[in-house]
């Protein structure tokens, strides 16, 4: 008996048939929630400061962190397979990745972020079927009254993801060379982390830190356990209404324009023009995306995450920043390489 063909069906056969095509990436991708926070999991019960001196089982992990047997094994078998740690036997032991960025007590620690996934990260991005049919944020992390809380926490987990990146930038700038005082504007200053390493590359720097009222109380704790009190003076409001001073010689924006989105983020870089004095240089870090919005990844993924805190925010290309900054009167838009997710953006004043 004659058949009618199932083009799905034959479809599927063909797929199936294909060694260049399996179905393992989208498998992998439906599980990819597990990952960070198995990595937060490992962070907050200790498992790699624990391994930092010297491999262990995993009755000796459990007795060092005091965190069941059973829970360590399963996630510590996942960090194997995504070789944040190695296995031999029955001893656990930490890979170069994870002893360099994911051992707290190192200046190099990156997994402050990780603490931030299960309770703010994650519960937000729980939203996006919403907010993509809508629009609009499932909540806004740029606007002062709900994004204190949230930043004020935030901002010194994220200081190590910066301070390579602002060392880079202090080398770079050579600000001990320069006669006289430095006067740099730090804007959105977070932790402090820019005007902190410009602070430290040269004694005549003094940092103008801006940013809301709630955050400078950290920045102030940050600058302190760095000795660098006398060499700052904090500025507390908005962007777009708080006192910049002017004259400076350096204005840094430290991954602030993403939140901000196009039209603020223009405004914003009027301001910053009006603050610097004659041939002064802004420096802007940014996730940057390429002019055709095709990667890199993490650049992308940040869009969206933008999309789902934020509500004007996105990531841009150095093209579209370079276009704001000529706008604004910069000259010499350029990038510099260095040790962030991104190249920074440079560009002077006349």
């Amino acid at each position: 008996m004659a058949t009618i063909a199932d083009p799905a069906a034959n479809k599927a056969a063909e797929t199936s048939a294909s060694p260049h095509v399996t179905p393992e990436r989208i498998l992998q991708m439906t599980w990819g929630y597990a990952v960070p926070l198995v990595l937060e999991a490992a962070v907050r019960h200790r498992v790699f400061d624990v391994l930092d001196s010297g491999p262990m089982t995993l009755s000796e992990v459990a007795a060092a962190t005091g965190a069941s047997e059973r829970g360590l094994a399963g996630i510590m078998n996942v960090l194997v397979g995504f070789e944040f740690l190695s296995k031999d036997g029955d001893t656990y032991a930490l890979t170069a990745e994870s002893s360099a960025f994911l051992v707290s007590t190192k200046p190099s620690f990156q997994g402050g972020i990780l603490r931030h996934a299960s309770q703010q990260l994650i519960p937000a991005w729980l939203h996006l079927n919403e907010v993509v049919a809508t629009g609009r944020p499932a909540h806004a992390v740029n606007d002062e009254q709900k994004g204190k809380e949230f930043f004020a926490e935030f901002v010194n987990d994220i200081f190590p993801m910066s301070y390579p990146a602002a060392q880079d930038l202090a080398q770079h700038l050579r600000l001990d060379l320069m006669s006289g005082p430095v006067s740099v504007l730090d804007l959105a200053t977070g932790s402090g982390v820019w005007g902190i390493a410009l602070a430290q590359s040269a004694p005549q720097v003094r940092v103008r830190a801006v940013d809301w009222p709630d955050v400078l109380k950290v920045t102030a704790g940050t600058v302190g356990r760095f000795g660098l009190t006398d060499r700052f003076t904090f500025a507390a409001g908005d962007l777009h209404v708080a006192d910049f001073g002017s004259g400076h010689q350096v204005a840094t924006l430290g991954h602030i324009l993403h939140s901000e989105g196009e039209e603020r983020s223009r405004k914003l870089l009027a301001r910053t023009f009006e603050a610097l004095a004659p041939g002064g240089t802004i420096a802007i870090a940014e996730f940057l995306v390429n002019a055709e919005r095709t990667g890199p990844v993490n650049g992308l993924i940040f869009a969206v995450n933008m999309i789902v805190n934020t509500e004007n925010g996105n990531t841009y290309s150095f093209e579209e920043i370079s276009g704001w900054l000529r706008e604004a009167g910069f000259v010499e838009a350029r990038t510099l390489p260095g040790r962030g997710p991104s190249p920074m953006i440079l560009a002077s004043k006349p």
